[in-house]
């Protein structure tokens, strides 16, 4: 079993920036692919970011591309997700997953969900 607790969100302003992070007990990381995927209030889950299980490699969603950046830290069992230039949009709760060792992009490829972390972008 893996457990999985997000830190680091919080309130920003459009514009701002903040890391988020996933610390993982229970078992190392090391053998999984990590992901980030978001709910808004009223929508479902949606793919954010994924890393393999290596970190060589990682793929976003054309949503945050070129803003957000994932790496980890197998020797810390933490994974972390630089978020910048935040937009309204952005706002949600934020969870990350471990999963199949390559990485996917589907919710279903994730065995282990950590608790979330709300993130708020204001205008």
């Amino acid at each position: 079993q893996v457990q999985l607790v997000e830190s680091g969100g919080g309130l920003v302003q459009a514009g701002g920036s903040l890391r988020l992070s996933c610390t993982a007990s229970g078992r190392t990381l090391s053998f999984y692919a990590m992901g980030w995927f978001r709910q808004a209030p009223g929508k479902e889950r949606e793919f954010v970011v994924t890393i393999s299980w290596s970190g060589s490699n990682t793929y976003y969603a054309d949503s945050v591309k070129g803003r957000f950046t994932i790496s980890r830290d197998n020797a810390k069992n933490t994974v972390h997700l630089q978020m910048n230039n935040l937009k309204p949009e952005d706002t949600a709760v934020y969870y990350c997953a471990a999963g199949t060792p390559g990485g996917s992009m589907w919710y279903s490829d994730y065995a282990y969900w950590g608790q979330g972390t709300q993130v708020t972008v204001s205008s």
